[in-house]
């Protein structure tokens, strides 16, 4: 039996062989790695999320495809805000700000639009998703 870590895993291993490109349940879609510090363990955490490019900043969303909870990388960046971001062959530093109101709305729905599933995920769960603002220090 296959498990999420499993899952990251080998979605983390291809994104690096290939600069960034992925297949699978991510093909097509802009994906990038997010390093978090444990919001406890304070150990680096790695995870291949989707996200939404907005001029100089990208947006991801807390889903957990739907799930009741928010996912622990949420919960790490929360705690600890500096993370690392590799998007094709580069890595860099960013700020990590959760959004809210207008902008979330926003944000989620842009998302939504262009992958239908972001809408699913948002109508099996009571939660608010999260949405959160990486921005590369200037």
């Amino acid at each position: 039996m296959t498990t999420p870590n499993d899952w990251n895993s080998a979605v983390i291993k291809e994104f690096r062989e290939n600069g960034g490109k992925v297949g699978g349940h991510f093909e097509g879609a802009p994906v990038l790695l997010l390093t978090t510090r444990g919001a406890k363990t304070g150990k680096t955490r790695v995870n291949p999320l989707m996200y939404l490019p907005d001029d100089n900043r990208m947006f991801i969303f807390a889903s957990k495809g739907g799930a009741p909870i928010n996912p622990a990388w949420y919960h790490n960046l929360v705690a600890h805000p500096d993370v690392t971001v590799e998007v094709g062959n580069e890595t860099f530093p960013a700020k990590a700000t959760v959004v809210s109101d207008k902008k979330r709305d926003e944000m989620y729905a842009k998302q939504a639009s262009a992958y239908p599933g972001y809408a699913g995920y948002e109508q099996k769960t009571t939660r608010k998703i999260p949405v959160v603002e990486l921005v590369r220090p200037q």
